[in-house]
């Protein structure tokens, strides 16, 4: 039961963190916003892998893909950043999301596999950090060798929808990282109170 309750929580994160805009604090001297470029998705796809474990995790962002690709036909919801429906397959953001599955399965795993510590914790969200850029790697290059992912409109090379969609990103989903490892430490303390 506890599973199924971390799976619904992460996918309502999930969808909650594609349209969220992370932020962190950029100023020495106060607590001034700046944008990440980047929003909570990756962020909350690694939380729900450290707080409720590999099946969770996984179990949520099959949902969410499912959800962002049959959503806008059935239910007229679109819960990817860029639209959704099944034509998503063809974007070269989609390898990111398919990322999701092995990142959110191998940080739980990861998660969980030793004693609780902060170290461990960002060691799994590291882990599902690579996992998800590199599937997203991977299917934005054969996608485009293979003409079945669509590159940008424009003069759009490879090489610069790579930089886009991996370079630009990972400083944003690394600060997010830190944010997933401090709260779902603190969480797991909490929660084994209880």
């Amino acid at each position: 039961m506890a599973e199924i309750l971390w799976a619904i929580t992460g996918l309502v994160l999930t969808v909650g963190g594609t349209f969220l805009e992370a932020q962190g604090t950029g100023s020495v001297f106060g607590q001034v916003l700046q944008p990440l470029h980047v929003s909570y998705q990756v962020g909350a796809v690694l939380l729900t892998g450290c707080l409720g474990g590999k099946n969770a995790a996984l179990s949520a962002q099959v949902a969410y893909i499912l959800l962002g690709l049959v959503g806008p036909h059935w239910f007229g919801l679109q819960v990817f950043g860029q639209g959704g429906g099944l034509n998503y397959v063809h974007q070269p953001g989609f390898g990111y999301l398919l990322g999701f599955l092995p990142g959110a399965w191998l940080c739980g795993e990861w998660a969980f596999r030793f004693y609780l510590r902060l170290e461990t914790l960002a060691f799994s969200c590291l882990v599902g950090l690579v996992a998800i850029q590199g599937v997203g790697i991977l299917y934005l290059v054969l996608g485009t060798l293979t003409t079945w992912v669509r590159l940008p409109s424009g003069s759009a090379s490879l090489l610069s929808t790579l930089y886009n969609y991996s370079l630009v990103p990972l400083p944003g989903q690394i600060g997010t990282l830190c944010a997933v490892v401090i709260l779902s430490y603190g969480f797991r303390l909490l929660l084994a109170y209880f």
